[in-house]
């Protein structure tokens, strides 16, 4: 019984974590696009969105990030057997982008949060996608608990990719 609690635990702490990647790029997006409005919304916009920010980050999104990691480790311990398969060595290693892809995110909250942009919106648009690929890869990876079906897993991630990269591409010509 211990084990389903725990495996739900981790669930629902990697869905409050990817609700926090996910919102956090967006709202990267509009501190970018609010540092380039006039002096007195950026005024208004910039603090406020920078409050927003550091709220998801710290409260949500770094704590669900670290209880992902201790209950992910946790169930880990009660199925030794997974590490000897394929699938859990495949899903661990998009687990490890995923943190990379956190760690990126805190390198861009903080250089939004100083004042600097490196990135327009629609570069911060396609990085918001990475998070989704992974999202796919690792639930498909650890439900289907299958290496072989990984080929087609990967022709399925690169064709979202792409449906993902033509669909930023039609709303930024939208919104043009």
């Amino acid at each position: 019984m211990t084990f389903e609690y725990l495996k739900a635990l981790h669930i629902i702490f990697v869905v409050t974590w990817f609700a926090g990647l996910f919102y956090i790029v967006r709202l990267f997006i509009y501190q970018t696009e609010a540092m380039e409005r006039p002096e007195a919304e950026r005024k208004i916009l910039k603090p406020q969105l920078d409050l927003m920010a550091s709220r998801l980050w710290y409260i949500i999104t770094w704590p669900s990030a670290v209880l992902t990691l201790i209950f992910g480790t946790w169930v880990l311990s009660q199925r030794m057997g997974y590490l000897e398969m394929g699938f859990m060595h495949a899903k661990l290693g998009f687990v490890f982008l995923l943190y990379c892809y956190h760690l990126w995110c805190h390198k861009l909250f903080k250089e939004l949060l100083a004042g600097r942009t490196r990135w327009t919106s629609t570069q911060l648009r396609i990085w918001n996608e990475a998070s989704t690929l992974l999202l796919f890869a690792i639930v498909f990876l650890i439900v289907l608990k299958s290496t072989l079906s990984m080929v087609w897993g990967l022709a399925g991630l690169i064709t979202l990719g792409v449906t993902l990269m033509l669909a930023i591409r039609l709303y930024k010509k939208f919104r043009n």
